[in-house]
């Protein structure tokens, strides 16, 4: 089995390890677990990680953000593989900072990648894993808050959080979307 998951941020040192950017940080933090490495391929940077007879493409699109949905409509007709084996790992602002919650499919929350996605794609139908990343931010300051760092509390939590959301895209390919999510949205 395969499986494409595709980890939203930003190319370009501004934007390393920035909120925004937690989904590629993710992949990072994955890669790195399991000893690969990224290649510079169309669309993105891409690294193919096996895992319990399973294979996961990790990819973090070259395009922004807000133009995701090419990477992905372009890795997942390349690897021949249904709407069913994709995820994606973005930041969310409704969510606490550090809560996982996967979703079988939904819209795009005001996000722009998953809104690109759906565009390109067509559908809301694929499975995304979201980081939550809090909204603690004056009026007109969202912009400024997501394109920025983490705190110092943040920053010391954020290593077993990201291992925690390794384990929820491992699980994903190896139990299935449902079982994945019984097990780890509550935690």
């Amino acid at each position: 089995m395969k499986y494409l998951v595709v980890g939203l941020g930003n190319i370009g040192d501004e934007y390393e390890h920035t909120r925004h950017n937690i989904g590629f940080d993710i992949l990072d933090a994955l890669a790195g677990a399991s000893n690969i490495s990224f290649k510079d391929k169309r669309y993105g940077f891409v690294g193919e990680m096996k895992y319990r007879a399973r294979s996961y493409w990790l990819l973090k699109p070259s395009t922004y953000v807000n133009l995701s949905g090419n990477a992905v409509r372009y890795w997942l007709n390349k690897l021949k593989l249904p709407l069913e084996n994709l995820l994606v790992v973005v930041d969310d602002i409704a969510l606490p900072y550090g809560t996982l919650r996967l979703r079988a499919k939904g819209g795009d929350a005001g996000h722009n990648g998953l809104s690109h996605i759906q565009t390109i794609l067509g559908t809301a139908g694929y499975a995304r894993l979201r980081f939550g990343i809090g909204d603690d931010f004056y009026p007109g300051q969202k912009v400024d808050y997501v394109l920025g760092g983490w705190t110092p509390e943040q920053q010391k939590a954020l290593p077993k959080r990201m291992e925690m959301a390794g384990d929820i895209i491992k699980s994903f390919g190896v139990i299935g979307l449902q079982r994945t999510m019984n097990v780890y949205n509550n935690k």
